[in-house]
């Protein structure tokens, strides 16, 4: 599975890390990014867990996942 985050379309609402927190989090100018901090827009993850979830709530659909 891979998943991107647009950051340049985020609307910094938060959704994503509230549904996800282990997965997802706000940088300093509150537009989403993997909790891992500098890591690549990409993420490979073999679990999806609440990903799905993230993606859905998401108001400018700026996460896709690719399976």
């Amino acid at each position: 599975m891979k998943v991107t985050i647009d950051q340049e379309k985020c609307i910094s609402c938060g959704s994503c890390s509230a549904v996800c927190s282990d997965v997802f989090e706000l940088d300093e100018n509150s537009k989403a990014r993997f909790k891992e901090g500098n890591s690549p827009t990409e993420l490979e993850i073999d679990d999806p867990g609440c990903i799905d979830e993230a993606v859905e709530i998401c108001p400018v659909q700026v996460i896709k996942v690719e399976k």
